[in-house]
């Protein structure tokens, strides 16, 4: 515990309650979901990049995507796993502390700004064919990656600045297993009110900005398809769409109740809960989500396999 009037240099993380067998087992699974989402990530980005076929814009921004959840929950998960390993608080400097932070933020403002992008990617393919190769060129996939990793960095520079402007005099223990922005408001003795709103308000801009070019473009997607005259022909053109969009109301749905509010401070287990949603399971969820709901994906897989069999066997 800190004495009052000062502020940190370092914080303890408290971590996960219960007994040293409960964070064993709970060790044991996290470090699965991450072992798995570090190989099915990676394994798209390979098949991506190596798979003629997969040469289109949607695999494109497939392929970034998986990068992202490889950075986002390799962000959060290795200090959260070596945390359950080691018996009592684990102590974080400010600078790792502000750094993590930062990251983590920006990687997730980047995800939101390229869900956003591929919605309207889905929406030129499903609602002007015709015309998508010459809207979707390489050139224009490129420009969107460049301005969504730019985006998501330089917005988060403000709010992660002002966080850590505060003076925590409260105590340097924060009740997480990660250094989350909310709780580090807990710990400040300066009035955060004004800092909480206009975090609040960047929540909204960024996330329910996002979140608009994709609720427009869906409704254009289902519209179209539900004219499609065949049953055959509205389901090849629903699964062009259905793993993103599987993967927009995961991401989305728990990032709206973390973020878009006004009091940034909520209880601490809550936190901790939908935290573990988004950087554990929506980053473990992903390829299975794009991989089971694509055909074209798992055609892709299926032939590397074969051919890592064959060489395996020459």
């Amino acid at each position: 515990m800190m004495s009052n009037h000062s502020s940190a240099t370092e914080f303890c993380l408290l971590g996960f309650p219960g007994s040293q067998e409960l964070h064993h087992i709970l060790f044991a699974i996290f470090f699965f979901f991450y072992s798995v989402t570090l190989m099915g990530n990676t394994v798209i980005i390979v098949v991506v990049c190596v798979d003629k076929r997969l040469q289109s814009p949607m695999y494109f921004f497939l392929g970034h995507l998986s990068t992202l959840e490889i950075l986002t929950t390799s962000i959060i998960a290795p200090v959260m796993l070596w945390g359950l390993l080691l018996p009592g608080m684990q102590s974080i400097s400010l600078a790792a502390c502000v750094a993590q932070l930062f990251l983590y933020l920006a990687v997730g403002t980047t995800e939101f700004a390229l869900l956003g992008a591929m919605a309207v990617d889905r929406y030129v393919a499903v609602c002007n064919p015709l015309r998508y190769d010459v809207i979707m060129n390489s050139r224009t996939c490129i420009w969107v990656v460049i301005t969504s990793w730019a985006f998501g960095f330089l917005s988060e520079i403000w709010p992660v600045y002002a966080t850590f402007q505060l003076t925590f005099c409260e105590s340097n223990l924060l009740d997480h297993f990660y250094c989350d922005r909310g709780q580090l408001l807990k710990l400040s003795c300066d009035d955060t009110l004004f800092t909480e709103f206009v975090l609040f308000l960047m929540a909204i801009f960024i996330i329910i900005g996002s979140l608009t070019p994709t609720v427009v473009s869906y409704t254009y997607i289902i519209s179209t398809i539900l004219k499609i005259p065949s049953a055959s022909g509205r389901r090849k053109a629903f699964s062009t769409c259905a793993s993103h969009f599987s993967f927009v109301v995961i991401g989305y749905g728990s990032c709206l109740f973390l973020y878009v509010k006004p009091k940034q401070t909520q209880a601490a287990e809550y936190n901790k809960i939908v935290s573990l949603l988004i950087s554990v399971l929506t980053p473990f969820l992903n390829p299975f989500i794009f991989t089971l709901r694509n055909e074209r994906v798992k055609e892709a897989l299926r032939d590397s396999v074969k051919r890592c069999c064959q060489l395996l066997n020459d």
